[in-house]
C-alpha cells in the first residue's frame, strides 16, 4: 500500500509555482492603470497558474526601467521614450506585444486663466508630469521646440492626481498630462471647475522634425470633456514585455488582449480602439516572437 501511494504521488502532475506577471502601469486615475487592472483580471481568470498583479508607477519611463531591471514582466509605454534603433543582437531589453491606443497630450488650465497658447506659459508655474513619466519626457521636448527654457517656465513635477489638486487650489497655473481619451481625472476636474485645454496642434510638426516621427496631430472633441475642442499632439502607446518570457505564454496573453477587447473597453474606452491590424505597428520595437506568432496566424 505504501508503495502504491508513493507511485500515485509521483505520477501526479506538479503544477509548480505560479507564474508571476507584474504589470507596470501608471497613476491610479489614469488609463494605464485602468487598462492594466482589467488585463490582470482577465489573465488571472483565464490562464491557469498565472498570478497577475498591477504596479502603480510614474508611467512610461519608469515602466521601461522596471522591465529592463527584471522588476516587471509587462508594462505600458509611449513610443517616444523608446530607443529608435533596437539592435536584435544582443536582444533588446524590452519588446512589444501590441500597439494599444494613442496618448493625447493635454495642457489643462482654468477657464479664466490668461494662458491661451503654449508660449503663454512663460513665467507661469506649471506641472510637467511626474519624474519618470512619459508626460514629462514629451513635455521637455515640447518646451524645447517652443523655445521655452527651464528659466522661462517654473516647472514642477507632479503626478496626475497631485496636478489636479494643485490646479484646484491655485498652487499651479496649468498642468500637462498625456493619456488616452478620456482621462478620468481631467474629466472630473472639468465637471467641477470651468476649465480650458490649450490647443497644441501647431507643435506637432516641429516635434516630428526635431525628434522621431512618432508624433501625430489628434483632436480632442467637445464630446470628451464638454469644453472647447482642440487639436493636440498624439503619441502611440505600446504594451511591452520582457523578451525572456516564453513564447507560448506571450502568445496567450496576446490572444486574450485581442479576444477580450470588449471587457477591456469596459474598463476604459481607449482599449476599444485596438485591433489586430493596428496592434502589429509597434515601431520602434519588434514584436515578441509569441505575439508575432499569434498575429501571423490571425493574418490581420
Amino acid at each position: 500500500m505504501l508503495l502504491l501511494l508513493s507511485s500515485l504521488v509521483s505520477c501526479r502532475d506538479d503544477p509548480g509555482d505560479p507564474v508571476r506577471i507584474r504589470i507596470a502601469t501608471g497613476s491610479p486615475t489614469a488609463v494605464y492603470h485602468a487598462f492594466g487592472q482589467s488585463l490582470a483580471t482577465i489573465l488571472n481568470r483565464e490562464l491557469p497558474n498565472v498570478r497577475a498583479e498591477v504596479m502603480v508607477t510614474a508611467a512610461s519611463v519608469e515602466n521601461v526601467r522596471l522591465l529592463n531591471n527584471l522588476d516587471a514582466e509587462l508594462g505600458f509605454s509611449q513610443a517616444d521614450v523608446l530607443r529608435a534603433d533596437p539592435n536584435p543582437d544582443p536582444d533588446p531589453g524590452v519588446v512589444a506585444i501590441a500597439r494599444v491606443y494613442d496618448d493625447l497630450l493635454h495642457l489643462v488650465t482654468t477657464a479664466d486663466s490668461p494662458i491661451r497658447t503654449l508660449t503663454d506659459l512663460r513665467g507661469r508655474r506649471v506641472s510637467t508630469g511626474a519624474w519618470g513619466s512619459g508626460t514629462d519626457f514629451t513635455v521637455r521636448r515640447l518646451l524645447t521646440v517652443a523655445g521655452l527654457a527651464d528659466t522661462q517656465v517654473n516647472r514642477v513635477q507632479l503626478n496626475l492626481d497631485d496636478s489636479v489638486a494643485a490646479l484646484r487650489t491655485g498652487e499651479i497655473d496649468a498642468f500637462f498630462f498625456s493619456g488616452g481619451l478620456p482621462v478620468r481625472a481631467i474629466d472630473q476636474f472639468a465637471l467641477d471647475n470651468p476649465a480650458r485645454i490649450i490647443d497644441l496642434g501647431e507643435w506637432t510638426a516641429p516635434l516630428r522634425r526635431d525628434n522621431r516621427e512618432v508624433y501625430v496631430p489628434r483632436d480632442i472633441p467637445r464630446s470628451v470633456y464638454g469644453i472647447e475642442p482642440v487639436t493636440t499632439v498624439a503619441n502611440p502607446n505600446l504594451l511591452l514585455v520582457r523578451p525572456d518570457l516564453p513564447d507560448d505564454l506571450v502568445r496567450e496573453i496576446t490572444r486574450l488582449l485581442m479576444e477580450r477587447r470588449s471587457e477591456l473597453e469596459d474598463a476604459h474606452p481607449a482599449a476599444g480602439r485596438m485591433s489586430p491590424r493596428s496592434a502589429i505597428v509597434t515601431a520602434p520595437l519588434p514584436l515578441h516572437p509569441g505575439a508575432a506568432a499569434y498575429y501571423r496566424d490571425k493574418k490581420p
